[in-house]
């Protein structure tokens, strides 16, 4: 374990750093699934962003047993595995039907079919260092397609001039896990865990940024012109257990319609982007 030893005292700061960030991220769901406890529904969430969490863990243990020397890679994905199997058994017994059988599938396939298909791939056909080499960019390869999640909430953020669906402290702390695992990788010399934690700290620092230009717009207010008929129609958005309002005028009918559909649109496009930046280490 050489990891552990004393000739390594900054390797082991920032890796143990990056286990710590890295639980508070795997925690930050928390009041979502303490949402769809309550209520014992799912509403409009997805397990997506859990199922994809997994199968990211399962690569990340994998990758470390064959790397040989990287077991704090190994102690914060097995915590992790763990975490998101009980996120996605909690959406799994609350869900509908149609979302239960979905789920399934995407579990069958993701981390039961793609992962047994790497495993033979890389055990069969590659050798010594170049199992780890092709696993490597494997690991990257998903990963920094991962970090792609962050444009789908700063976009909505810049069209709503409004950060009530990014919440400050999680752009920091996958900043700050970014910046931790970035040094671990580059002082363990290990360019498949540093480079794709580039992207991430640059998303990081793009969200905070994002947070301090739009930081003073508290509500989205979405007004048709008024007519002689009209309602008021507030759509609640849950982002992650935090209740926020979108105050929508409305006209009767098929305007009111249309609207009220775009707005209830824009709360499934934030929670879906919410749970993937919440689920990524």
């Amino acid at each position: 374990m050489a990891i552990f030893s004393l000739h390594h005292p900054w390797t082991f700061t920032f890796g143990l750093l990056g286990n710590i960030i890295s639980f508070m991220v795997y925690l930050a769901p928390i009041p979502t699934f303490y949402r769809i406890y309550k209520k014992k529904s799912t509403e409009g969430f997805q397990a997506v962003p859990y199922v994809v969490a997994l199968f990211s863990a399962m690569l990340w243990i994998y990758y470390a047993f064959l790397k040989s020397d990287a077991y704090l890679l190994i102690t914060i994905n097995s915590v992790g595995c763990v975490i998101e199997t009980i996120y996605i058994t909690m959406f799994m017994a609350y869900a509908t039907r149609k979302a239960r059988v979905q789920t399934a599938k995407l579990l069958l396939l993701l981390n039961l079919g793609l992962f047994c298909l790497i495993l033979l791939f890389t055990l069969l056909l590659a050798k010594g260092p170049n199992r780890v080499r092709i696993l490597g960019w494997v690991c990257v390869t998903f990963a920094t397609s991962s970090f792609a999640a962050p444009l789908s909430i700063m976009r909505l953020v810049i069209r709503t001039k409004s950060v009530e669906f990014m919440p400050f402290y999680l752009s920091f702390f996958l900043t700050l896990s970014a910046v931790a695992w970035f040094s671990y990788g580059l002082l363990l010399k290990d360019l498949y865990v540093a480079l794709p934690n580039v992207l991430g700290f640059v998303f990081g620092l793009a969200q905070m940024l994002l947070y301090v230009i739009y930081k003073n717009n508290k509500k989205v207010v979405i007004t048709e012109q008024k007519l002689p008929e009209q309602m008021l129609d507030v759509v609640n958005l849950g982002s992650n257990g935090t209740e926020n309002n979108i105050v929508v005028v409305v006209e009767e009918g098929k305007l009111g319609e249309q609207t009220r559909k775009n707005a209830k649109s824009t709360v499934e496009e934030t929670e879906v982007a919410e749970q993937v930046n919440a689920s990524k280490v």
